[in-house]
């Protein structure tokens, strides 16, 4: 029991206690440590025992979740993940929670079919295990039942072939983040000129929440940011941002570049998947592409960062003491698909290098 990961959840709907405690009792590394209706019962539980995470509901009566979360990062922080309805109200409050130091954000479970079901208890699970790695605390992947299938970027996408490229004046910047990523994308966002390139951006997030956050990026950076839709243009001084629970591809078209929005299944525990983006960026941009893989826990990319290392992308990973999980860009250096790893802050000068 001592190494599993310590969860204290805080809802106001029992309903949505209960799908929570046996979505995470089902994974082995998880322990449900207790429940707790709104902040006040929460903060009694927390002197008994310090949960190594929390989920913190974002509306409930006494305390709101925002207040709460704020009290934990100045007092004693501990990773919190915010439980929201798909609302637009939710998704502008989630933004500001994931401001106020919330590690990442999670739709609250509903019914559905089978495959949703297990879907959403895969992306609940991982999202509590990287929160609790963003607090340093790495723990033995142990497992004792069967996990879902991991699909490869296969089941959207075929691998490019040896064909080369033809190369263009123009780049295009592909990016992958995770755990992490908002505040790693912002950062790295505020920092292009006007002018950059144009760049498709996979962050994983859950559905509605991604036009939330692009907005927000959009009134902060000098270029515009918006969620992406189905093939919309890539243009300079534009980043789109892959739509949550949609995989997002790039396309060419004589000298065009646009993307498509696509269904499909979980692609490396992960719809969006920074995979199937970075294979169709092989594909259909290689040499006229550049690579950047952020933060995030797991392997999400590392195949399709050495893909487009292949198809001659250049390609640039964060680096560990910068990244809050140090996973993805991890593994993609792993594999040998990252020219050069850097701090957070310098990626976006080293990106218009590239591009220049």
């Amino acid at each position: 029991m001592s190494n599993r990961i310590k969860v204290l959840i805080v809802d106001d709907s029992a309903l949505v206690r209960q799908a929570l405690t046996e979505i995470l009792s089902s994974d082995p590394q998880i322990e449900v440590m207790g429940t707790a209706a709104d902040p006040f019962v929460a903060a009694e539980c927390m002197k008994k025992s310090v949960p190594d995470v929390i989920t913190l509901d974002v509306e409930m009566p006494r305390m709101d979740g925002l207040t709460f979360l704020q009290k934990i990062m100045s007092q004693h922080p501990i990773p919190v993940v915010m439980c929201s309805s798909l609302t637009g109200s939710g998704s502008e409050t989630a933004m500001k929670a994931l401001e106020y130091g919330a590690v990442d954000i999670i739709v609250k479970p509903k019914m559905g079919t089978k495959q949703f079901i297990e879907e959403s208890r895969v992306s609940i699970c991982d999202t509590i295990k990287a929160a609790a790695m963003s607090r340093g605390k790495l723990l033995p992947v142990t497992r004792s039942r069967e996990v879902a299938p991991k699909y490869t970027a296969d089941v959207i996408i075929e691998k490019a072939t040896s064909k080369a490229m033809i190369q263009t004046t123009e780049k295009v910047v592909v990016v992958g983040a995770s755990t992490g990523g908002t505040e790693a994308l912002k950062v790295f966002l505020e920092m292009l000129p006007e002018d950059s390139p144009g760049i498709v951006i996979v962050q994983h997030m859950p559905e509605h929440f991604t036009a939330a956050f692009a907005k927000r990026l959009d009134s902060t950076c000098r270029i515009t940011v918006k969620e992406a839709a189905d093939n919309d243009t890539v243009v300079r001084g534009r980043a789109l941002i892959a739509p949550g629970n949609h995989h997002t591809l790039l396309k060419r078209s004589g000298a065009r570049y646009y993307v498509e929005i696509k269904d499909g299944p979980l692609v490396s525990r992960h719809r969006p998947s920074a995979d199937v983006l970075f294979r169709s960026a092989a594909r259909y941009g290689g040499k006229n592409v550049v690579g950047v893989i952020m933060t995030g826990m797991g392997d999400d990319g590392a195949r399709g960062m050495k893909e487009m290392f292949d198809a001659g992308a250049l390609t640039v990973s964060q680096d560990e003491a910068t990244c809050v999980v140090y996973g993805m860009p991890h593994e993609a250096v792993k594999l040998g698909g990252v020219h050069k790893t850097l701090p957070l802050q310098l990626i976006a000068a080293e990106v218009m290098r590239l591009c220049s």
